[in-house]
């Protein structure tokens, strides 16, 4: 058979990172089911076309709910056009939404509120699975809580319930309840549809690509000065722990890729 056609979004704005590597690495683990194109969306305005079967949309910086004025509005018109066809197409588009991109789509819809945080969150955190969660391909083999990587200055919160229930959309994972800290819990996964999902933080980081770029003299003497030696060494100690980071690497993009050649290509044996 053919091989599906995917589409990776990238949203970094021209800036180096590991996350388009780590997404890139992923996807090359289904080379011989799945071939991929790069769209630069914030630098170029390129967008891909409803011709792909599968669509990552990436992480990036920035204020989500603001852009040039141009590539928001493209990338807006884009995620429409996927919705409008899964409506009326028997053979839906699979999304994925990392980080950034999950914030913009969730403030184009109008399903919660999206503000900026009081700091930033940069490291590692306990996720908690929703009893909507517990069951969902992404999550398969979890552990409740499970620790994901989480870098952003912006976040989800107070999601309004009638709006999800008129997309029929649910709570996947949110933050971990900490006692100590008198603030509300971000919304961390949520699932629009069975073919569209998305998480806040960042399920394609890779521990040793994370262990090697923050085991560097000077990103450690950075990150040791703005947010303190003990969150480096916990940093670290959750890096080198492969029932972590890695685990989350190996389950939740995996799982997505998984669900959409099972549906896409049934004939297609598939991991999981």
């Amino acid at each position: 058979m053919s091989r599906l056609r995917l589409a990776i979004l990238d949203l970094y704005n021209g800036i180096p990172n590991q996350g388009m590597r780590c997404i890139r690495e992923i996807v090359e683990q289904f080379s011989d089911l799945i071939e991929y194109e790069v769209f630069d969306v914030r630098v170029a305005h390129h967008l891909p076309d409803l011709s792909y079967d599968i669509y990552i949309s990436s992480g990036g910086p920035g204020d989500p709910r603001e852009g040039d004025g141009t590539w928001e509005g493209l990338w807006g018109n884009w995620f429409d056009e996927v919705l409008a066809y899964n409506e009326s197409h028997k053979q839906k588009k699979f999304v994925f939404f990392i980080c950034h991109s999950f914030q913009m789509a969730v403030h184009h819809l109008g399903m919660a509120e999206v503000t900026q945080r009081k700091s930033l969150s940069f490291g590692t955190f306990p996720m908690h699975i929703t009893a909507a969660g517990e069951d969902d391909p992404v999550f398969t083999g979890l552990t409740d809580p499970f620790t994901a990587a989480d870098f952003r200055r912006f976040q989800v919160i107070q999601p309004d319930p009638e709006r999800m229930e008129e997309l029929g959309a649910t709570i996947l994972a949110i933050e971990k309840e900490r006692p100590h800290v008198d603030l509300e819990r971000a919304t961390m996964a949520i699932r629009w549809t069975p073919e569209i999902v998305g998480t806040q933080f960042h399920p394609e980081a890779d521990a040793d690509g994370m262990l090697e770029h923050f085991s560097r003299p000077d990103i450690k003497a950075e990150v040791i000065a703005e947010h303190g030696r003990e969150k480096w060494i916990r940093l670290m100690g959750d890096l080198t722990d492969r029932a972590k980071i890695s685990h989350t690497h190996d389950s939740v993009i995996p799982g997505f890729l998984n669900r959409a050649i099972k549906v896409l290509a049934p004939r297609v044996e598939v991991a999981g």
